[in-house]
């Protein structure tokens, strides 16, 4: 591991920090703050890039898990369709806002958790967890979800249509205290458990006959990470709604920093996908200030030159 990038990774997570808390359409002057900027501190902005920063790790530590479970780069955690199933469900909760008693993140949640154990029972066969039945069954499961969606959203009412839009998009301006507790103790459960299956991690890059000849079973290390990457995903789509390629880009960038080994990885890329998510938010919500861009789009506007920069380093031939 290259002490110099581990120092740079924190830098770069603390200065996120910093920066999301600070910034905004109004910059406050942690040195010399009055009553009103103290309750924004409190109120608005400590929650919200706990929010953001929450978000960005889970996404970015279940990307880690899923690229290495299905020994595919280009997996990441909304490739088994669970974004798709959590999105349904939300935006079903936005458009009937007024008569649905449950609010959107549990509903986000449940519709996520009912995808992930679909997916975990197409995915299963008489040796375990296949990787090539979960990645078909998520693909397809979101294709059906994904119109369904469609579907509701033409149907929908305007204000309602417009909710879910903003949702869709990765929209944290309702980011809060209260989403804190259930979504940090999903999260922390979900990187615990990666990380206590490390080891078995690194053997399944490797294949699963080098796998068993380690001493590892791969049907049961590949059921305990889809769990703790279903966990993390989900938490996080609870949390504010859907945000693409961290979990398929922060991975590759912290493999190139830090090396390969999963246990240094995951973690790795739990906090760099936190300060991502950090700089998106803070990047959207002063860049066409008073309005508000989602930071699941500045994500995508900064992942996706990334992403094909880093391709382009490995050789893929962009």
């Amino acid at each position: 591991m290259n002490r110099r990038n581990l120092i740079l990774l924190s830098v770069l997570v603390v200065t996120a920090l910093v920066v999301a808390v600070l910034s905004g359409p109004r910059f406050i002057n942690p040195f010399s703050m009055e009553a009103d900027e103290q309750r924004i501190l409190y109120l608005l902005r400590l929650p919200r890039a706990t929010v953001a920063f929450l978000m960005g790790a889970a996404l970015g530590a279940s990307g880690a898990v899923l690229q290495g479970v299905f020994r595919n780069p280009l997996a990441d955690p909304y490739v088994l369709g669970i974004s798709s199933g959590a999105s349904l469900a939300a935006a079903l909760g936005l458009m009937a806002a007024t008569t649905l008693p449950l609010p959107v993140p549990l509903l986000a949640f449940l519709g996520a958790l009912v995808t992930c154990i679909a997916v975990a029972a197409l995915g299963s066969s008489p040796q375990g967890l296949r990787p090539d039945r979960l990645l078909l069954g998520g693909i397809g499961l979101g294709f059906f979800f994904s119109a369904l969606l469609m579907l509701a959203m033409t149907i929908s009412r305007d204000d309602g249509l417009k909710r879910a839009i903003l949702w869709l998009s990765g929209d944290l301006s309702n980011a809060g205290w209260h989403l804190l507790p259930a979504g940090a103790l999903l999260i922390a459960g979900g990187l615990a458990l990666a990380l206590w299956r490390g080891k078995g991690l690194n053997a399944l890059t490797l294949g699963d006959e080098i796998a068993h000849g380690l001493g590892f079973t791969p049907s049961k290390e590949r059921l305990l990470l889809f769990v703790a990457a279903s966990l993390m995903t989900a938490a996080a789509i609870s949390l504010g709604g859907i945000v693409g390629f961290i979990g398929m880009l922060v991975p590759h960038a912290v493999r190139r920093l830090l090396g390969a080994d999963a246990r240094i990885v995951l973690p790795g890329s739990a906090l760099a996908g936190g300060a991502l998510l950090c700089l998106a938010d803070s990047v959207g919500r002063t860049l066409a200030a008073p309005l508000e861009i989602p930071a699941g789009i500045i994500a995508a506007l900064i992942g996706a030159p990334l992403f094909l920069f880093l391709l382009r380093k490995k050789g893929y031939g962009l």
